[in-house]
């Protein structure tokens, strides 16, 4: 009989008493798998159940065949350098950022997977916007308009240069009860939509009112000659030289 030959038939006759080895190496491909992988299974050469994902070189299940299967062959997780981090997600006050990283090489038999892709931390924004969102809007009625072409005033009233109105339209988000005590200030209701003017007197140096407010950002009033009265609300749009319909309201 052959060297071969003789070879086979102890192979066979191992295998028949239960000491031939089973594991990896007979899984379908792919044989090895990363990570934790409850799928990843097969039976030892005991007939126990095995394991050839990564995780079982913690749990200590591995079949017995795993290192010089998946280990020979396997190719670990590679990423790439960190990007940068993102701006912060607010402009005003506390917030987050975030970066990525992307993915080299992927795990391939059994390789050591891949770590976070992603990492986060906090911020806190500040910036001019942030300074404009404290701002808190001191409005009246339109009944306290200054007509500044009145042919009654003197000379030396007219001499401060009259600017340009411009309206802003305001989505009410909040609006206290106190507001409901003052026949104008009662139209200050949640979701309702007003006009605000700012005219030349109300403008600071910037020619703008404090407290106009931001677009898409809550911001804050007040009610100058109704007491307690104040909320919140969010600009939905800005209109240069424009005057607010009657019944509206007017920058401080």
């Amino acid at each position: 009989m052959t060297g071969a030959r003789v070879c086979a038939v102890i192979a066979l006759v191992m295998c028949v008493s239960g000491a031939c080895e089973a594991g990896c190496a007979d899984r379908p491909t792919p044989r090895c798998c990363p990570g934790r992988n409850n799928e990843c299974v097969e039976r030892s050469a005991r007939r126990t159940v095995c394991y050839c994902d990564t995780y079982c070189t913690r749990s200590g299940d591995c079949c017995d065949d795993y290192r010089p299967v998946c280990h020979i062959s396997a190719i670990d997780c590679e990423v790439r350098q960190w990007g940068p981090w993102s701006p912060c997600s607010s402009i005003c006050g506390a917030g987050t950022t975030e970066r990525s990283r992307q993915v080299a090489t992927p795990p391939r038999n059994g390789g050591t997977p891949c770590p976070d892709l992603k990492q986060r931390r906090g911020c806190l924004a500040h910036s001019e916007t942030c300074s404009a969102a404290k701002e808190v809007a001191k409005i009246l009625p339109d009944s306290f308009r200054r007509n500044f072409k009145d042919p009654w005033r003197r000379p030396h009233m007219l001499m401060k240069e009259e600017k340009k109105s411009y309206c802003v339209q305001m989505r009410v988000k909040q609006a206290s009860a106190a507001c409901k005590v003052k026949p104008w200030s009662a139209g200050l209701v949640r979701e309702r939509s007003v006009c605000i003017e700012c005219q030349s007197d109300a403008m600071t140096t910037d020619n703008r009112c404090r407290g106009d407010g931001l677009p898409n950002i809550r911001t804050f009033w007040s009610a100058a000659s109704a007491p307690g009265c104040s909320g919140s609300w969010v600009r939905e749009s800005f209109t240069e030289d424009c005057r607010c319909p009657s019944y509206s309201m007017i920058f401080v």
